[in-house]
């Protein structure tokens, strides 16, 4: 009996640790996956990542400028927490990929475009104590993402002057030597 009650007590004890363990994580389980998914075709990751921050700016909206509800301004910043976690983990990617001269030149615009609309949704939010520091590393998270493509789209227009990706048969039947 005592050996139960001191294994009840561990459990309470650590229980609380374990799930706020699985909180922190900015992305599902199911957004991770097709992370993974996309890994191979760097124009295709940039997109996912994309499509991640623009949910996680609608929820900041939908927070700032739906029905007040008790826990808002918390709520608030856990998004913008996990938004300057997945923008960072987009900027890692970009700074990996650009000196790799992978084909990003259809995401690149998308992405510089995502970057105004994220910047005018982060700054919505009234002043708010609670918040003001997570929606100041999230806008800087946004500006560094727009340098980066800024920089990126000039690089792999230069780069893929010089250097043309090979042409794609479209169709064609692919016909092996003998």
């Amino acid at each position: 009996m005592r050996r139960r009650l001191i294994l009840a007590l561990l459990l309470l004890t650590i229980a609380p640790h374990l799930h706020a363990q699985r909180e922190s994580s900015a992305m599902s389980d199911a957004e991770v996956e097709q992370l993974r998914d996309s890994a191979y075709v760097a124009n295709d990751r940039v997109l996912v990542f994309i499509k991640f921050l623009d949910e996680r700016s609608q929820s900041i909206q939908t927070l700032t400028t739906g029905p007040r509800k008790p826990g808002r301004e918390a709520d608030i910043h856990d998004m913008l927490q996990q938004f300057t976690s997945i923008a960072d983990e987009l900027n890692d990617n970009l700074d990996e990929y650009g000196p790799a001269h992978r084909d990003m030149r259809k995401a690149l615009p998308k992405l510089l475009s995502a970057t105004e609309r994220w910047a005018t949704i982060l700054k919505s939010p009234a002043d708010n104590e609670t918040y003001n520091v997570s929606r100041k590393l999230a806008l800087e998270s946004v500006r560094d993402l727009r340098e980066a493509a800024s920089q990126l789209i000039e690089d792999q227009r230069t780069w893929f002057v010089t250097h043309p990706p090979p042409k794609e048969s479209k169709g064609e039947p692919l016909t092996i030597p003998r």
